[in-house]
């Protein structure tokens, strides 16, 4: 058990990376590092910690014991492997994969089920996209510019529309994803897959949400936003925004 000293400590560091967004009880900052501490978790996603902060993303996010979440596109199940701890037994995480990608992406949100019996695969159609339940919790990492691109035949504010239907009032919508310039709007999501955050806080905001934070821990000022994220020079390390939206209720 962690001591009490440990814990104001990993308490005011989520405090800081989070800006003025309210620290979680020294209780749940507990449980988010035991959980980043997991030894389930694969050595590859543990090296890139540094990097994307799970403490942190978690007490941004809220995620609780109990909570519904649904983790768009997990791909290999980072941000799942989080969840699935902290939700726990009375909680779910359900693996949305698009129908699009399904064929090559269902293996790996299956590997997860096998895992973790709370984590439930979902396919759908990301314009309807839908879950058993009311959920909590929708996350969104790296994501949202992708559905932007033509081949995912997706329209954005359908898709931002059967988000806000699928949470519960007061629920939660929060999307990571790489930061274009000022003015490009996503007109750079198939060449460099970055989408200037304004443009995305506009088109979310229009599906009745309302913005209710963001933090910087993922911002880089050395990205100077011009090269594709997947080039060596800045993979990985590219500077990033975080928002929190909320449905009324």
């Amino acid at each position: 058990m962690l001591k009490p000293s440990v814990l104001a400590v990993a308490a005011a560091l989520v405090l800081s990376a989070c800006g003025s967004v309210t620290a979680p009880s020294p209780q749940l900052a507990g449980v988010y590092d035991a959980v980043v501490a997991d030894p389930r978790r694969p050595a590859d996603e543990v090296a890139r910690d540094p990097f994307r902060h799970p403490a942190d993303m978690l007490a941004f996010a809220r995620i609780e014991p109990g909570d519904k979440v649904a983790d768009i596109r997990p791909g290999a199940g980072y941000f799942t492997r989080l969840f699935a701890p902290v939700v726990g037994d009375m909680g779910k995480v359900y693996a949305f994969v698009p129908n699009r990608t399904a064929e090559r992406e269902n293996p790996r949100a299956d590997a997860l089920v096998a895992v973790w019996p709370n984590v439930v695969r979902v396919n759908g159609d990301l314009n309807t996209l839908s879950f058993p339940e009311p959920l909590d919790v929708v996350w969104m990492s790296q994501e949202y510019h992708d559905f932007h691109i033509p081949a995912f035949n997706t329209d954005v504010a359908l898709m931002n529309r059967a988000i806000f239907n699928a949470l519960k009032p007061g629920g939660l919508f929060v999307v990571v994803d790489h930061s274009g310039r000022p003015g490009t709007g996503h007109t750079e999501v198939q060449t460099l897959h970055r989408i200037e955050g304004a443009s995305l806080r506009a088109e979310v905001e229009a599906a009745g949400f309302v913005f209710d934070g963001e933090t910087t821990v993922l911002a880089n000022p050395a990205d100077d936003r011009t090269v594709n994220v997947f080039d060596e020079a800045i993979r990985g390390r590219t500077d990033q925004f975080v928002y929190r939206f909320r449905k009324p209720g």
